[in-house]
């Protein structure tokens, strides 16, 4: 491998000579080989620094044209645009598990933006500190690429997915209404439900948990550019902030602006906090959904087999022709490591020490990867499992009038303990609720006929 030298304020350093990145981002490849090659900074972050260093160009032209000058802004925003597009991602090789303010991938996006704008210009005209870094600390930039990456996440990847799913279930719902089935609390049999009064139960959960999330989108559009290193702006023209998020917004088609409070911008993460907080509620929520179809699914025989799920693959190594509920284990698994995440989230977003939250790449990674999981997760649910769930009405008829749970319509004329006594010996007796209610002198047959209809009980 050839290498060439660049220096920094500690001194020289060899780097790879097709790399874009610099002296900093070396160092720090070299002094934390952890996870290297596997757990590397998220390219959501990537592609928020690419936003928000030429937002950060584009407002120091418009408020320092001396420092920031045309031939500098025309350079920087090729490079700027060739890191949003990810054609540069691998010259950003840093790990998640190096400073907790960020410094480092701060640095990496500033030294390959820069030499990339060099190697377009042909000549040092770009300088990484000075010039893509000005105006800017790592404690401003990095929180605002998390928020910038965070409002992508979730409105492009979770809730496109939540609304599919939503969609499927509708259709679920209206093709269903005339399923009448067993209903259970605790595992147990309950009284009847239709199979479109489930379905909705699902659905309605997924609406409320998409109303969660669009509830944390503002907090996640306040960005914290303008504050540098601790808040004061020290070192950033007035204006610089309001500027920015105004370009960011061009720039992304989403709507952000400065925060308010820089000092809260840099050192709490309660947006976060907040937002993932909707993303662990979705997480329960799919969690149930892809359990109770689990449930529905089961057998084919020997379990409720209520309804029929595609079968994607074979189930077993050793039992032949067995197909396995896989869609809606994967779920599951996204739901626990989620929930786990949720908990990296919160102990992450408590490290504000002073001036500055010093767990922000842990928080960022963590956040991003429970996005990215769902969103994956909810499609291939849809795709692969929900729009194939068909009602097997024939075992839920059976299923609905073996239940003895059935007696609660008889409460009305025979009395809470009578029907109680009904079903213990229906139970008991292995027997119809008819025909132990008869035998228990409670009812006539004919009356029984008359008041007993379970397709009515819904």
């Amino acid at each position: 491998m050839e290498y060439r030298i660049e220096h920094d304020s500690m001194g020289e350093v060899r780097v790879p000579a097709d790399k874009y990145w610099g002296a900093q981002t070396q160092r720090s490849h070299e002094n934390f080989p952890i996870g290297v090659g596997l757990e590397t900074m998220p390219a959501e972050i990537i592609h928020a620094f690419g936003i928000l260093k030429l937002a950060a160009a584009r407002a120091n032209h418009a408020l320092k044209p001396e420092k920031m000058t045309a031939e500098k802004l025309g350079t920087i925003e090729q490079a700027a645009g060739e890191v949003i597009s990810g054609a540069l991602n691998a010259h950003f090789p840093l790990v998640v598990w190096q400073t907790g303010s960020g410094t480092q991938s701060n640095m990496n996006a500033n030294e390959v933006i820069a030499n990339r704008a060099n190697a377009l210009a042909g000549r040092k005209l770009v300088h990484p500190n000075d010039d893509v870094n000005m105006s800017q600390s790592s404690n401003d930039t990095f929180p605002t690429a998390m928020h910038i990456a965070a409002v992508y996440a979730i409105e492009d990847r979770v809730i496109p997915a939540v609304d599919a799913l939503v969609e499927t279930f509708l259709r679920l719902e209206a093709e269903n209404g005339d399923a009448v089935k067993s209903g259970r609390t605790h595992l147990q049999d309950a009284v009847p439900i239709s199979f479109a009064q489930e379905i909705s139960g699902w659905r309605s959960s997924l609406q409320r948990d998409r109303q969660m999330l669009e509830l944390s989108l503002p907090g996640l559009r306040e960005l914290a550019l303008g504050g540098t290193a601790v808040g004061t702006g020290l070192n950033a023209p007035k204006g610089f902030g309001e500027r920015v998020a105004e370009e960011v917004s061009s720039l992304t088609g989403k709507r952000f602006v400065t925060a308010p409070n820089k000092f809260h911008a840099l050192t709490s993460k309660d947006e976060l906090v907040f937002a993932h907080g909707a993303l662990k509620a979705l997480a329960a929520d799919m969690m149930k959904i892809a359990n109770d179809v689990r449930w529905l699914s089961s057998g084919p025989r020997d379990g409720l087999g209520e309804i029929f799920i595609p079968e994607n693959e074979p189930g077993s190594s050793i039992m032949p022709g067995k197909v396995n509920p896989t869609q809606c284990e994967a779920v599951t698994m996204v739901a626990v490591q989620v929930m786990g995440n949720d908990a990296a989230v919160g102990f992450a977003a408590s490290q504000g020490n002073f001036e500055l939250n010093v767990f922000m790449p842990v928080l960022a990674y963590n956040f991003l990867q429970s996005a990215r999981l769902l969103a994956e997760t909810i499609c291939s649910f849809r795709e692969r499992c929900a729009v194939g769930i068909r009602a097997n009405r024939e075992k839920m008829r059976h299923n609905l009038h073996n239940s003895l749970m059935l007696v609660t319509a008889l409460n009305p004329y025979i009395g809470y303990e009578n029907a109680a006594k009904t079903a213990k010996k229906a139970f008991r007796e292995n027997i119809s609720l008819k025909q132990a209610c008869v035998e228990l002198g409670f009812l006539s047959e004919e009356e029984f006929d008359r008041v007993f209809h379970p397709e009515e009980m819904i």
